[in-house]
């Protein structure tokens, strides 16, 4: 009997392999896989998902895996997509990041280990926590769609 990693949502955390990785990764465009792939950071406001304020999920470019509800979007005033809550916080790894001389809390998606963004202490009520994204390494779906998924191998 197999078993399934899940998160409390339900959704498939079995990692995808490097294989499976790479052959999504090559349908990127390249300033997306210089985000998710190379770990990189677009500029501010310039991410197609800054202005999005349909109700919906925001998920993973990559595996499609979703990672924020609209609910919880917020204008930071940063440039870059802010949330103060993940729809599940299995849906995230969370990495120490001691890059570019300060310390900071990376954050990628736990299925496909794709870069995402960073999560600050400096967000709104009730968590105080402002997760930064790369618009690059989001994909929104309206209420009620399908969000394709490419689940672990």
């Amino acid at each position: 009997m197999d078993i399934v990693a899940r998160s409390p949502s339900g959704y498939s955390l079995v990692r995808l392999s490097a294989l499976r990785r790479a052959s999504l990764a090559r349908k990127l465009t390249p300033e997306q896989y210089r985000v998710m792939i190379d770990h990189g950071t677009e500029r501010p406001f310039c991410g197609g998902l800054l202005e999005e304020k349909g109700t919906g999920v925001f998920a993973c470019r990559l595996c499609g895996l979703p990672l924020f509800h609209s609910q919880a979007k917020f204008d930071s005033g940063t440039g870059w997509p802010s949330f103060w809550q993940p729809c599940d916080e299995a849906h995230l790894h969370r990495i120490e990041d001691r890059s570019h001389g300060m310390l900071r809390t990376e954050i990628r998606c736990a299925r496909c280990d794709s870069h995402l963004g960073h999560v600050f202490p400096d967000g709104p009520r009730p968590t105080g926590e402002r997760h930064c994204l790369n618009g690059a390494a989001l994909e929104f779906f309206a209420e009620g769609a399908d969000i394709p998924q490419s689940e672990g191998d």
